[in-house]
């Protein structure tokens, strides 16, 4: 049951396992997580203010540089905080996610050890 007025953050992410990672950690602290595996769902839900949006940068069906880019340039979206992960060997990647507009690109170890931190952040609790 999602608490009242919760703030919501939006996973853009494929992998079941990883799913319940950010599940857990967004009910400790009180966010409503939703799991959007489209495209169009992105946006539209984007609208509808998230005060987070989480990309696995490795979700090819979403095309997430593209998505991440339309973000950034619609004004009605641009300021919501977009974090992305991705393997630390992929340089490439993450240097093309942060020209999209991506705020923060992390290695997918580093996004799991600090996600605690990252929702705290966001929840905006402490």
């Amino acid at each position: 049951m999602q608490k009242q007025g919760a703030k919501r953050i939006l996973a853009v992410v494929n992998d079941l396992f990883f799913s319940v990672k950010l599940s857990e950690a967004a009910k400790r602290n009180g966010l409503a997580l939703e799991f959007v595996k489209e495209p169009d769902q992105v946006l539209e839900k984007a609208g509808e203010k998230p005060s987070l949006i989480i990309f696995d940068l490795n979700f090819d069906a979403v095309e997430p540089l593209t998505l991440i880019s339309k973000l950034k340039t619609t004004p009605t979206t641009k300021t919501i905080s977009l974090i992305g992960y991705l393997s630390h060997v992929q340089v490439d990647l993450k240097q093309k996610a942060q020209e999209a507009g991506c705020d923060m690109v992390m290695a997918r170890s580093a996004f799991s050890q600090n996600l605690p931190q990252i929702f705290k952040r966001h929840s905006g609790i402490g």
